[in-house]
């Protein structure tokens, strides 16, 4: 495994295994296979409202605590001084954990300075190893970074071949701010698995597309959490430590970058609406 050094002098592993829109009761063999294939990352999220299971399978693994890296998220429905405290406290309890290695705003939207000020507390009382956000463009990372104390960790947001995020990277890692992708494989869209460029490469290398978006992740330093239910997948995604893009390879993927997010505008008013509509049992 490859690790990242985030801000603050945390290692983060570079590739892990995400949980989003694995249902609940899911979720804890999913985690389980995962961490059998040896991720150690595994991130979740309040609003995926499988935290407990998750907490379940990191329990019966017998992994040591300190080998994992686990993050969550807040939810908007949470933000604000006094409810990201009360909404950490309840993901920890979840989870079955002592404390979290990364905590996430999960969007840009609702009392989000509050909720950094709680997170600052919470990170200051070491009770989550680093804290970070999630889908801020720069302008709103630019924000937060210039009016609060602790700069972001990480900033958890859509990167794929199809959405590069390439000045956003730039933008991130001259504020100290390490990227991860949530969406490494595009949801399928774009025809991904069968992508003519992508597969070429993978024939040369002797790995299938998925593998070779991994891997242009992993050499951008990009942490990716690709997700999947079946053991054969997760093991294949694990496998891209053994083999290197070359710069044309690398330069042939970015041709792909559309500029475009391929899921939702964060920019857009319905969007914000939208999303703060979204409430989760707690």
């Amino acid at each position: 495994m490859q690790y990242i050094t985030l801000n603050n002098g945390v290692r983060m592993p570079i590739l892990g295994f995400g949980v989003y829109q694995v249902p609940a009761a899911e979720t804890e063999a999913a985690v389980s296979a995962a961490l059998e294939a040896g991720y150690r990352l595994i991130d979740t999220a309040a609003a995926y409202q499988n935290e407990e299971a998750v907490g379940r399978a990191i329990a019966a693994s017998g992994i040591p605590r300190d080998e994992l890296f686990v993050t969550t998220k807040l939810w908007i429905a949470d933000a604000g001084e006094t409810r990201a405290r009360t909404a950490f406290e309840r993901s920890l309890a979840k989870l079955g954990l002592d404390y979290l290695d990364l905590y996430l705003i999960h969007q840009p939207f609702g009392d989000y300075y509050g909720s950094w000020r709680a997170m600052e507390r919470i990170n200051a009382e070491g009770l989550s190893r680093a804290i970070g956000v999630s889908n801020f463009y720069p302008d709103r990372l630019a924000d937060l970074i210039a009016h609060n104390e602790i700069v972001p960790a990480v900033n958890q947001v859509e990167t794929h071949p199809f959405n590069a995020r390439f000045t956003d990277q730039e933008y991130m890692a001259g504020k100290g701010v390490a990227i991860e992708s949530w969406g490494p494989f595009a949801e399928g869209k774009h025809g991904i698995f069968t992508h003519p460029t992508l597969t070429a490469i993978g024939e040369r290398y002797g790995k299938s597309a998925a593998q070779v978006v991994l891997r242009w992740l992993v050499q951008r330093d990009v942490v990716a959490i690709p997700k999947s239910v079946r053991p054969e997948r997760m093991a294949e995604n694990f496998d891209v430590f053994d083999f290197e893009l070359d710069d044309a390879d690398m330069a042939a993927i970015a041709t792909l970058d559309t500029g475009e997010s391929s899921f939702v505008d964060h920019h857009s008013p319905e969007t914000v609406e939208w999303l703060a509509t979204l409430k989760f049992e707690n």
